[in-house]
């Protein structure tokens, strides 16, 4: 009965190990996400600061060709600014299961303790129970 659930309890512990390393991955992965749209979104706030009006004297055609440029800037980036929110909520839920994962794995390596601390003291009482009978191998001398 022992051997079986520790069998169970290492099966469990190595599917739970996969599943972290694969969360932690999908971690890595939403920041790595994150920080990309968030260099995104400064190079288009940069572009955007670029294509702003200056105070020299411009041509109508220039300066409708910037609003142009400048109003499809900013169409971009509010849109980059609204990828950052998805990435920065897709890395706050995957830390979120990161933390759920370890804290069952965790769980998990916590039963194995257990369960070897039983299994030693379940020894230790067997070794204490039984009989302390030597045996004579031979008659008295």
């Amino acid at each position: 009965m022992a051997d079986a659930r520790a069998k169970t309890l290492a099966r469990i512990h190595r599917v739970r190990t996969l599943q972290l390393g694969l969360i932690r991955a999908d971690e890595a992965r939403a920041h790595d996400k994150f920080a990309s749209e968030s260099a995104l979104s400064a190079r288009i706030s940069s572009l955007a600061a670029a294509v702003a009006p200056t105070p020299e004297v411009a041509v109508a055609v220039s300066l409708g060709a910037s609003a142009h440029y400048r109003e499809r800037l900013q169409q971009s980036a509010d849109a980059a600014i609204e990828r950052v929110r998805s990435a920065e909520y897709q890395v706050e839920r995957a830390s979120d299961a990161t933390r759920s994962a370890k804290r069952d794995q965790s769980a998990v390596e916590k039963l194995i303790v257990r369960a070897q601390a039983d299994a030693a003291l379940r020894e230790l009482r067997a070794l204490e129970d039984a009989p302390s009978v030597r045996k004579i191998r031979h008659d008295p001398c």
